[in-house]
């Protein structure tokens, strides 16, 4: 992590860490539901992701508490406040095996003196935090966030030792790569993350710290993965035994003790439980241990010093409530105005509902669609603004009278709902999942082209019958002769404001797609840089349906 003139001999800059710091944050904010998803072993409890977040985010604010943002912050006390705040605010198994890696990490860089190249101060670090993490767990398990941190360590140790000019950026590009590759591995090294067909939480978040490091080094972002992400669902079978047997609480507290009282204590508390974690130093601990007798792991903690901030958790309450999320399921119920329409949505796992214009669906077939489908959690997509209302009051009266959780994504196009679909994660608790898919919806900007009926005064002027008129958000903003113009005409419109992705849906008056394909081909070369999906969605009335996100 060098930010100076010379980049191999200057050391690393508190600047460096601190955008560090911020980056790690926020990447493990964006990452936390799919953490929390992935998170089946020691315990199913489905929140190591929120307290990795929660644990540096801790150190994150008493960084800037003690620096109050200023520019000429002491580097000394910064990295005190750091170490301090992890420590103090870690939460659970991995939260406490975090900060004990992030202390490690700092101290090596805190200790680098003038002649230390970075490269090899940070090949030292991640040593050191693998070395400090294994040597904190009680009884360490390969295939978890250990067994990727010394992944990443070794790597880091492998290229210098090949490349002795390696530079730090070289060393935290490589550790990172490793650590990716690990993290893939860990499904082969623990059972409990095969049968559940995920790889470890607390592994995935490593990744997540070491590519943040990575960033904040090089300014270069992690690699994507391909393809569509989804929240992960572990494989667990209705009514099996989420804890198999082991201690059925967490206790976690403070503690003000001597360095001899804590080896004591270690052995003490391993005879309670498993899941042992003892962190901390200079009288200052952190104790994180999953015991049956509560009460005997907390005198043990008196017994060593003075413990405080003591934390119970009981398994069961936690594990029943992922149980209901994920055995009562959560569903989607969408209006599809078109036979092509109504096939992408139940490819995409919903329950459609004829709709479109002339055949808009009454309250009666909404909320019977709810009850179809059997989930304690219900999503509804209307994708027509008439429809809405009907859908919200469908919702009521199935919460009310079935006791169904429902919530209506207010969309007001088919293409609306294709993109609030789209982002659809059965994983994310259901208050996230409707907020992400109304943004997205909201986020997308929509029009149409259809052939007028009748005689009237639009946005764009009067129209007579056979006119081509172009919609943008419901209104009519062009009125033309030729579909392929009037086409090009709204999606210059909706472009003028940017976009990475156009969606195009042909209707039953499109003759073979050809408009459709048309706007396609003009699109690529037009706008080169913009992504177009076409679809079939034998919608009436509108020979084209067209999004940009």
């Amino acid at each position: 992590m060098e930010t100076t003139a010379d980049p191999a001999q200057s050391g690393i800059q508190l600047g460096t860490v601190l955008s560090f710091i911020d980056i790690a944050v926020d990447a493990l904010a964006a990452a936390r539901e799919e953490i929390d998803a992935l998170n089946v072993y020691p315990v199913p409890d489905g929140d190591t992701g929120t307290n990795l977040y929660l644990t540096m985010a801790a150190a994150r604010d008493a960084v800037r508490e003690r620096t109050a943002d200023a520019a000429d912050a002491d580097r000394a006390a910064t990295f005190e406040a750091f170490t301090r705040g992890a420590l103090l605010g870690a939460r659970g198994n991995s939260g406490v095996i975090l900060s004990e890696m992030l202390r490690a990490i700092i101290a090596r860089i805190a200790a680098a003196e003038a002649g230390d190249r970075n490269a090899a101060v940070m090949v030292e670090a991640l040593r050191m935090a693998t070395e400090a993490s294994y040597a904190a767990v009680g009884t360490p398990v390969e295939g978890t966030m250990l067994s990727v941190c010394r992944a990443a360590a070794e790597a880091a140790e492998a290229l210098l030792a090949g490349e002795p000019e390696a530079r730090s950026r070289d060393v935290l590009t490589t550790s990172a790569a490793a650590a990716r590759a690990a993290l893939a591995r860990t499904p082969d090294q623990l059972k409990a993350l095969k049968d559940a067909g995920v790889v470890d939480a607390g592994g995935r978040g490593v990744v997540v710290i070491l590519d943040a490091a990575e960033t904040a080094l090089t300014g270069r972002m992690p690699p994507k993965v391909e393809g569509p992400h989804r929240i992960p669902q572990p494989i667990v079978a209705p009514g099996a035994d989420f804890v198999e047997g082991g201690p059925s609480y967490e206790v976690m507290y403070l503690l003000d003790a001597e360095q001899a009282a804590v080896t004591q204590l270690r052995a003490t508390l391993a005879g309670l439980g498993d899941s042992l974690v003892v962190v901390g130093g200079e009288g200052l601990w952190n104790v994180h241990v999953h015991v049956d007798d509560v009460g005997a792991a907390i005198e043990a903690g008196i017994a060593a010093g003075r413990p405080h901030r003591i934390r119970v958790t009981h398994f069961a309450d936690q594990v029943a409530e992922q149980a209901r999320d994920s055995f009562g399921g959560r569903a989607i119920v969408t209006v599809a105005a078109g036979p092509g329409l109504a096939s992408l949505f139940e490819g995409a796992g919903a329950l459609v509902v004829r709709g479109g214009p002339g055949h808009r669906p009454s309250t009666g077939m909404l909320l019977a669609a709810i009850q179809q489908t059997g989930a304690a959690e219900v999503l509804v997509l209307p994708n027509d603004p008439d429809s809405v209302r009907v859908a919200q009051i469908a919702a009521s009266t199935a919460e009310a009278d079935h006791g169904i959780r429902v919530a209506v994504i207010p969309t007001t196009a088919q293409v609306e709902g294709l993109a609030a679909l789209a982002v659809h994660e059965p994983g994310r608790s259901f208050d996230n999942d409707v907020l992400e898919m109304t943004a997205t919806a909201r986020h997308a900007r929509q029009g149409a082209v259809t052939v007028a009926a009748k005689q009237a005064i639009t946005m764009a002027g009067p129209c007579e019958p056979g006119d081509v008129l172009g919609a943008i958000a419901g209104d009519f903003v062009v009125v033309g002769s030729d579909l392929t113009q009037v086409a090009r005409d709204v999606l210059s419109r909706l472009l003028g404001g940017g976009g990475e992705m156009v969606t195009l849906v042909s209707g039953a008056e499109d003759d073979g797609g050809a408009l459709a394909e048309e706007c396609a081909a003009w699109l690529e070369e037009q706008h080169p840089t913009v992504d177009v999906v076409v679809y079939d969605g034998g919608q009436e009335r509108y020979p084209l349906l067209v999004a940009v996100e």
